[in-house]
């Protein structure tokens, strides 16, 4: 659909770029933009044409996180978090390689779906962040936990607050910074490089498998 939140572009070398495509909304994760990424991911999982997949944002932010409207009209922050299980498990568990491409803020549950990915490309002038503890909403600690060292995942989780670029690659929670305006040029290259590779959906596999189920 042409007014579908999430656009989906085969590049013909084995790899296939998500857009998360509501730049009004700064790409906040919606019910319906959910739903597409967990259903698009099963998909591809399952087609032989794909070996790599590219994420990011349309505009200046990557994904402010969840739908802050569904949030307000939600009964409970729990239901909600357990109708977004399938999401999280659909990403977390994606069989093949997963790059993010991060051109502006990834934070709360944007942040969530950055750390969700194999590796993350970062613009200069991206952030990272899990503010919206400073609302009362949990952070997402033992995903952090997984990407960063202890000490660096309870600041983060605890004070909320929101780290630059070059903050990010200092601690880990990007593999590599993008000054310019090729951010997303250098991540599909990237990708194609590990699409390339016989062992690239293999060696996903099994660092599944060698992981504890954080969305099971």
């Amino acid at each position: 659909m042409a007014d579908a939140p999430l656009r989906v572009e085969d590049r013909g070398d084995g790899v296939v770029l998500l857009t998360l495509d509501r730049p009004d909304r700064r790409n906040a994760l919606s019910s319906e933009l959910r739903g597409l990424l967990a259903d698009t991911l099963g998909r591809l999982a399952a087609d032989d044409d794909c070996r790599a997949v590219v994420l990011t944002g349309a505009g200046s932010t990557f994904c402010a996180g969840f739908d802050l409207g569904e949030i307000a009209e939600a009964e409970s922050l729990e239901e909600l978090f357990a109708e977004a299980e399938a999401y999280h498990h659909a990403v977390h568990t994606f069989p093949k390689p997963l790059v993010a491409a991060v051109g502006g803020p990834a934070v709360a549950g944007g942040m969530d779906l950055a750390l969700m990915c194999d590796l993350r490309l970062a613009h200069a002038g991206a952030t990272f962040g899990q503010p919206q503890v400073r609302a009362g909403i949990p952070a997402a600690y033992d995903l952090v936990r997984t990407v960063v060292p202890e000490p660096v995942a309870r600041d983060l989780c605890l004070t909320g607050r929101v780290v630059d670029a070059a903050e990010a690659l200092r601690v880990g929670l990007a593999n590599r910074v993008v000054d310019g305006d090729d951010l997303l040029e250098q991540a599909l290259e990237l990708a194609a490089l590990i699409a390339a590779s016989p062992d690239a959906e293999a060696a996903k596999r099994r660092f599944i498998d060698a992981q504890p189920g954080l969305f099971t």
